[in-house]
């Protein structure tokens, strides 16, 4: 489904069926496919069913990519019929963990601005950002609702801005400002007699609209295929017409650098690298009617991961390896 399709127009229990039946395929792809599939029932209503499938992937915890992602979730799908006290337990748990990853405080932080605890909500967002943001670094793409989200509280605590709300409305690209966006008084302007004031506000949900969507619709819009050391000298070996692409692994690795860094230097944003294997690469060959030796192959095998979720942010975040396995911080390996 795309993501700006109307809600009316899908069906959503048979789209988190067919999520299902596929992660059943590819179980490997299990977590961002269920994740998908619970959020479908979520909007066809049947909450319980999502919860299920939350408890589902958390029942496998050990093999899970991101837990905490998936406890958020859970959180904020069980206070929305009316397990509030379990949903306040898993919030905190989240919140304690202080996960590296910015949509898990999105989340939770969200679950509280929505059942009006702004001050709690408030404090979960700034937590998160104290974990994830460092002074000498751009936040990355992902960690940008954390900062939006913490603005948009503030804003309604009538807080003043701090050196992260400056910040926010840095990364802001919309037409219209945050402060106009998150405004407490644009309520009113809803329950307005005056066309002007509508209009308006119209103008402003559509800035607002379009900057959800824009960030909906392109989760990964680059995601540049990786082969570790072995995996390549598998393909290269069953395939060799392929070596013209892949000279050697460490140009191989050294392109795939350069090519990310060229596209953000010119404005392209989150940017995602997903990693190849031979089975898998075949499998998609033949479900395509393709030789795997074609190289125009490999860019759309590099969508189709990272439409089944396995495309990984570029750059790392701060601290954390290199995206090449090496086993390396990436400031000491590729990110040099």
């Amino acid at each position: 489904m795309r993501p700006d399709t109307p809600a009316e127009n899908v069906d959503h229990n048979a789209e988190a069926a067919r999520l299902e039946r596929t992660a059943d395929r590819y179980p490997e792809d299990a977590e961002a496919l269920l994740v998908q599939a619970a959020a479908h029932l979520e909007l066809a209503g049947d909450r319980p069913a999502a919860s299920s499938l939350y408890d589902r992937l958390l029942a496998a915890q050990e093999g899970l990519d991101n837990p905490f992602l998936v406890r958020a979730l859970k959180a904020a799908n069980l206070w929305e019929y009316g397990h509030e006290a379990e949903a306040r337990a898993i919030i905190e748990g989240v919140r304690v963990a202080a996960p590296r990853d910015p949509a898990p405080w999105v989340i939770v932080a969200e679950a509280l601005e929505s059942h009006d605890e702004l001050e709690q909500a408030q404090e979960t967002f700034t937590e998160g950002a104290r974990v994830l943001l460092t002074d000498d670094a751009e936040p990355p793409y992902s960690a940008h609702p954390l900062l939006f989200g913490r603005h948009r509280v503030r804003r309604m605590l009538g807080l003043a801005h701090d050196d992260w709300d400056v910040l926010a409305d840095t990364l802001h690209v919309s037409p219209v400002s945050l402060d106009e966006l998150h405004d407490p008084k644009r309520v009113w302007s809803l329950g307005s007699e005056n066309p002007a004031e509508l209009e308006a506000e119209i103008s402003r949900l559509r800035a607002e609209l379009g900057t959800f969507r824009a960030a909906l619709s392109r989760p990964f819009p680059v995601a540049v295929l990786h082969w570790s050391a072995p995996e390549l000298t598998e393909l290269l070996s069953a395939y060799p017409s392929l070596s013209s692409e892949y000279p050697s692994h460490e140009e191989h690795l050294a392109t795939i650098e350069a090519s990310l860094r060229e596209l953000a230097a010119s404005g392209t944003a989150n940017l995602g690298i997903v990693s190849g294997t031979v089975p898998s690469y075949e499998a998609f060959a033949a479900s395509e009617g393709m030789s795997p030796a074609e190289t125009s192959l490999l860019p759309q095998y590099a969508t189709t991961l990272a439409a089944r979720g396995r495309a990984v942010e570029w750059p790392p975040q701060r601290g954390t390896a290199c995206w090449c396995g090496s086993g390396r911080g990436y400031g000491e390996c590729h990110g040099e």
